[in-house]
């Protein structure tokens, strides 16, 4: 499982089969080794410019853990819609539903669904406070 992780996020409550990690921020130096020390974790992600923000001794700490460091380029906002309602947005498009028959039926914005039918190869969803990356 891979999470996003800001500076305000719980790490405490993060999965405990969580592997991989987005770092959308540097975090502190302690929530790393937190993380590190109690969760599976294998890889992290961050942009380049995040990257250049941490640490030389923070880096050199993951990488003594065993994870690997990597750039990675998502940008957007990831969708705040539960999984089933963009399920069925997409299947009443695939019946030929109009954008605003769907928008009655579902009751989200005809703009959010546009950007969804749009965008439909998204790859990030947001899961309450929690951002989930799909595969």
């Amino acid at each position: 499982m891979k999470c996003a992780i800001t500076e305000s996020t719980n790490i405490q409550s993060t999965p405990k089969d969580l592997t991989e990690i987005h770092l959308v921020r540097p975090i502190k130096k302690e929530k790393i080794e937190w993380l590190l020390n109690n969760r599976p974790l294998t890889k992290i992600t961050l942009s380049s410019s995040c990257l250049k923000r941490l640490p030389k001794k923070t880096q050199k700490k993951i990488k003594d853990k065993g994870a690997s460091i990597s750039i990675e380029k998502r940008r957007g906002r990831p969708i705040d819609l539960p999984l089933e309602k963009i399920r069925e947005i997409i299947e009443l498009r695939k019946d030929y539903q109009s954008i605003r028959d769907i928008e009655r039926i579902t009751d989200v914005p005809k703009s959010t669904i546009h950007y969804l039918l749009k965008y439909a190869e998204r790859t990030k969803i947001k899961k309450g406070n929690t951002i989930v990356y799909l595969k």
